[in-house]
């Protein structure tokens, strides 16, 4: 009997959870169904009558459109092409007194599909190259309505944008690279627009998303301007983008080259004049590496018909290196010249004692003529004695003028000839003079563009 009576309510107090929990679930239901409702009236009332081709207060008061900007991603910069690139959250607020709303929620978080339903404004950017607005999966674009008629719109943005550069400087150089933006149509009696945070936290660049290689991304200041057209006059909003160029790889790829090959020219000053072929390759070789040096400098350079800093210095350094060939010609001339002067001073002394011996040993008429003759015998023997080591041909110049001077007309210096194998005047002040003018070169080129502020401002920038 008692099992019977527990039977029987544990079946009653079942039936009464499962019709409780079944209310419980219509009437969450039923609330889920009239806030879905509620909504969808919202929207319904929001969207009957409103025209999106006339813009909040139409024959009113100014619209004013508020701005900031995210950077997720900044670069490449391109030197070539002059332009850069950046990936962006492109944020605009503005407010639609038609789109005003009361209801249980106070913002409306719509997707993109509202968009094209109500009046959006006609920004764009004026230095942009290439944008791309991202689909994938859906289009990137976020949309919000508040309660007070506010509009948030935001898209992902890739810019490809214009950056004029002058490379007077390079590559100590810095540029700054603008963003311009405003409204296509409309002229500032209908659209402003201004920077939502400020002039100073508007714009905002995350350290991670500027990892450039060949720049540092050192800041970014933000202006406003009017822009006068046929058409009109127009808000200009500019962001400048402050990079400053890293000297590292032109330092390894092109710098310390050329002073390598500038320290390789001066080397042959220290070769002795005699080695003709030695000193030749050396002059010749420091040439064609400079001029190949000064060609692959250019190649990672737009085509611009001024000098860079890099080129000043690589004409420096070719003008060391020619210099250092030239010399070498200039210390041969005058070694030959002065070689054949000594030929043919040692020619003549030995064509004179030759004339002077036949006048000794020819018969004389008379004994008077015997003395005479001997006395004019000794007389250039003592000339022969007291004249100098290199004026003795027989000594000097075993064998006959005829082949040391061509020996000679080849561009070397005769060896045997204590005159000649000395060390010139000429490579004995290059020495000393090329080093330190080429030092003081270096000293003086370093100060200057180390010490100046080489950032290229935008002339157009108001």
């Amino acid at each position: 009997m008692s099992n019977g009576y527990l039977r029987g309510m544990a079946f009653v107090l079942t039936s009464l959870f499962l019709f409780c929990a079944s209310r419980v679930c219509e009437t969450q239901h039923s609330e889920t169904n009239i806030y879905l409702d509620n909504i969808t009236r919202i929207l319904d009332r929001l969207l009957d009558g409103y025209d999106n081709r006339l813009r909040p207060g139409f024959g009113g008061p100014v619209t004013e459109v508020k701005t900031d900007i995210f950077v997720t991603s900044f670069g490449p910069v391109s030197d070539v092409e002059m332009e850069y690139t950046m990936d962006v959250f492109f944020r605009q607020t503005w407010i639609d007194e038609r789109l005003k709303f009361e209801g249980p929620i106070e913002i409306l978080r719509l997707n993109n599909l509202m968009v094209s339903k109500i009046w959006t404004p006609d920004t764009f950017f004026r230095n942009g190259k290439r944008s791309i607005s991202h689909n994938m999966t859906t289009p990137n674009k976020l949309f919000r309505i508040m309660q007070n008629g506010t509009i948030l719109y935001t898209m992902r943005l890739t810019i490809n944008a214009e950056c004029p550069m002058r490379l007077m400087n390079f590559p100590m150089d810095g540029h700054a690279c603008p963003l311009k933006f405003g409204s296509y149509a409309y002229p500032i009696s209908e659209i402003v627009y201004t920077w939502k945070k400020g002039p100073l936290s508007s714009v905002e660049v995350p350290q991670e998303s500027s990892s450039l290689l060949q720049y540092d991304l050192i800041g970014q200041t933000v202006s406003s301007e009017r822009l006068k057209s046929n058409t009109g006059e127009y808000a200009i909003m500019t962001v400048h983008f402050h990079l400053q160029r890293k000297m590292g790889f032109f330092l390894i790829q092109t710098y310390i080259p050329c002073i390598m090959t500038v320290i390789l020219a001066q080397v042959s000053f220290w070769i002795n004049k005699e080695s003709v072929p030695a000193r030749t390759v050396f002059g010749i070789t420091t040439v064609l590496t400079m001029t190949t040096l000064s060609i692959s400098a250019r190649h990672s350079l737009p085509k611009v018909s001024y000098a860079t800093a890099m080129d000043w210095f690589i004409a420096v350094c070719f003008a060391f290196v020619f210099s250092a060939l030239i010399e070498f010609a200039a210390v041969n001339y005058f070694s030959t010249l002065q070689a054949n002067r000594e030929l043919q001073k040692a020619a003549a002394i030995k064509a004179a004692a030759q004339e002077a011996a036949a006048a000794a040993v020819a018969p004389t008429a008379s004994t008077e003529g015997d003395v005479s003759s001997v006395d004019a015998s000794s007389v250039l023997k003592k000339r022969m004695n007291s004249a100098p080591v290199f004026d003795r041909p027989a000594k000097t110049f075993p064998n006959p003028p005829v082949n040391a001077q061509a020996f000679l007309q080849q561009g070397s210096a005769v060896p045997a000839n204590n005159v000649l194998t000395g060390t010139s005047i000429i490579d004995k002040y290059s020495r000393i003079l090329f080093p330190l003018s080429f030092g003081a070169f270096n000293l003086v080129y370093w100060i200057v563009y180390l010490t100046k502020d080489t950032m290229e401002m935008s002339r157009d920038t108001v």
